[in-house]
């Protein structure tokens, strides 16, 4: 029962897989900036070091995290706080945190960011805890932004006598709005009126595609393929129109040429996910079922005389039994495109472990056209 239960949720899977692209065409239409990103407009990571207060007795044991006592003992002394050397502070209600989040391109001083916290230590729970002020640095350990704010904690738990039950993650919540930004970072993506756009796959098809819909939109010459990943724009030199020449390029419609054939294959998870140029040569495929069922009993040993000083001991009886099952050789033909590669598949009422080492062997084979990706 269990097996007809997982090929026909597999079979409902692929078949819910394949129904848009049956009506799909061989060339789709996308925007550039879908596409592509502009060289020199990116993200810069930030971090920070702080102290979260106010947990309701969930917070880092001090004895095991010791750098939550210093870094609490330095904040005190900054405040004009003297705590006395040796103190042994039992301080439940505080945790050390790790704060992260992205410095965005063109961001200013005064520009507010969402922040993210994660407890360093062994804190129980951030949940109700406040964040007290933190710097984010950046890699070239400038302070870029300063966070401070009451967290955001998804989760939830509860623990009485000797049970807990817990649903999400406690040790870790977001601030939204929770850092202001301190420093700007000088972006720079067009010199002398040169602007490069970095496809976000490596494609000559899709760059090529993408310049010449820049030819045809903007004029002969604007664009030139740099090589497989970037396009090389001669916009104008005047910064004012750049952002206006800019807002064009990202809205210009491209034609993409069918995609390389590849089929990703999630090993943990049994999940297999493949695009609609995936076709299958013909070819034969056989396979079976095979199961090892391990048991095990108690049994009791007796001494064979009442009076012979043995000792009635128990033992363990381990039983191994392996049962295959005949699998039934089935016939592929070359399929052209994926719904006939699903209706392939289905045919062989396959489960989902069970076609990860289909798709493997018809690889090896030379049947399966497309590059084969484990994760």
């Amino acid at each position: 029962m269990y097996k007809v239960m997982t090929i026909s949720f597999l079979r409902r899977a692929l078949a819910v897989l394949a129904f848009p692209l049956l009506f799909a065409g061989h060339a789709q239409a996308d925007r550039i900036k879908d596409l592509a990103s502009i060289q020199g407009v990116r993200d810069n990571p930030l971090i920070g070091y702080g102290l979260v207060v106010g947990l309701d007795g969930s917070g880092d044991q001090v004895r095991q995290t010791p750098f939550t006592q210093q870094s609490l003992t330095n904040m005190l002394s900054q405040l004009g706080v003297t705590v006395p050397q040796g103190t042994n502070m039992q301080v439940k209600n505080v945790a050390a945190v790790i704060v992260t989040t992205n410095l965005p391109a063109f961001a200013r001083p005064g520009q507010s960011l969402d922040v993210v916290v994660s407890s360093m230590g062994n804190a129980k729970s951030l949940r109700g805890g406040t964040l007290l002020m933190t710097p984010l640095k950046g890699a070239n350990g400038q302070v870029y932004a300063i966070a401070q704010g009451n967290l955001l904690v998804g989760g939830a738990g509860a623990s009485a006598g000797g049970s807990s039950v817990q649903v999400n993650q406690l040790n870790g919540g977001i601030i939204t709005n929770g850092a202001i930004v301190e420093r700007s970072v000088p972006t720079t993506y067009a010199r002398d009126g040169i602007v490069h756009l970095e496809m976000n796959t490596g494609d000559f098809g899709i760059a090529q595609s993408v310049a010449t819909a820049l030819n045809a939109q903007l004029g002969a010459g604007i664009a030139q393929v740099v090589d497989g990943r970037v396009v090389r724009l001669n916009g104008p030199m005047d910064p004012a129109a750049q952002a206006d020449f800019l807002s064009r390029v990202e809205n210009i419609q491209v034609k993409l040429p069918p995609a390389r054939a590849k089929v990703i294959i999630n090993a943990r998870t049994g999940s297999v996910v493949m695009n609609r140029t995936v076709t299958i040569e013909e070819a034969a495929v056989a396979y079976g079922n095979l199961s090892v069922i391990i048991s095990q009993q108690a049994q009791v040993s007796q001494p064979d005389t009442p009076f012979g000083g043995g000792q009635t001991v128990v033992t363990p009886s381990t039983q191994i039994e392996m049962r295959s099952d005949q699998g039934a050789l089935q016939r592929m033909s070359t399929s052209a495109n994926l719904a006939d590669v699903v209706r392939a598949l289905n045919a062989l009422g396959a489960t989902p472990q069970e076609l990860l080492s289909i798709l493997q062997n018809l690889k090896s084979a030379g049947a399966l056209r497309a590059d084969l990706e484990i994760v």
